[in-house]
């Protein structure tokens, strides 16, 4: 099984190529051009260096939102287009669900943050359960969500369980999330506290055997909230 994987929803761009149980090649920017100046380049880099033939995926993964609109736009724009003009199906995962997975198999409960603005962040609950035999399952404690970091962080006091903070979010918040946070809690260390094309490829192979795809033109970002433009144009109106 080969999947090509894009993720554009934050400030990194990564792209990455999965091939059977194999991460063939994994490219990350977190710099500041723009996503529509990079995926695209970044992928066709990939490609050959490793002499893969884009035509051999059996399916594109992205990443669906939350994020940002101008980063999942693009995103989801590169992925609709390769889809379509490799007649190829679509695998949607949710951002926080992927960024959450780089920490496959922690014993505490995983927390990412991404900066959403306007004092919210878009973030979720999550864990890995140790089923035996080697058997290992992502469980959502709380779905994706767009709420304020107090929100958050009373939610997990709660728990009374240890957790992972990781996103870009954490140094917008840090100061908060270290006077606050009652559990014990880390910080993700820089080699995975990042949106990850590689950690979005793995979990999308989890989805792509339980058929969980859609086709190119049926694919939509999910914003989880309306965008700026839209939230004035409807302040106007009620004004």
């Amino acid at each position: 099984m080969n999947i090509a994987a894009i993720d554009s929803s934050g400030l990194v761009a990564s792209v990455a190529i999965l091939k059977d149980d194999i991460m063939l090649a994994q490219y990350s920017v977190n710099y500041k051009k723009t996503h529509s100046q990079t995926l695209l380049p970044m992928l066709s880099e990939i490609t050959k260096m490793t002499e893969f033939d884009l035509e051999s995926v059996d399916a594109i993964a992205v990443a669906k939102g939350p994020g940002s609109f101008t980063g999942l736009r693009i995103g989801s724009a590169t992925a609709k287009g390769l889809g379509q003009a490799l007649d190829k199906p679509i695998i949607e995962v949710p951002t926080l669900d992927a960024m959450a997975y780089q920490l496959y198999g922690a014993n505490r409960m995983i927390c990412p943050l991404m900066d959403a603005r306007r004092n919210q962040v878009y973030t979720g609950v999550y864990a890995f359960e140790d089923r035996g035999g080697g058997n290992i399952e992502f469980r959502t404690i709380r779905p994706q969500c767009a709420v304020s970091v107090e929100e958050i962080i009373s939610y997990l006091n709660e728990t009374g369980k240890p957790v992972i903070y990781l996103g870009d979010g954490v140094p917008v918040y840090r100061d908060i999330l270290e006077r606050e946070t009652a559990v014990d809690f880390l910080f993700a260390p820089p080699h995975c506290n990042r949106q990850n094309a590689a950690a979005l490829a793995t979990l999308a192979k989890v989805y792509y055997e339980k058929g969980l795809m859609v086709s190119a033109a049926e694919h939509r970002p999910d914003y989880l909230r309306l965008s700026q433009a839209e939230r004035e144009r409807l302040e106007r109106q009620n004004a």
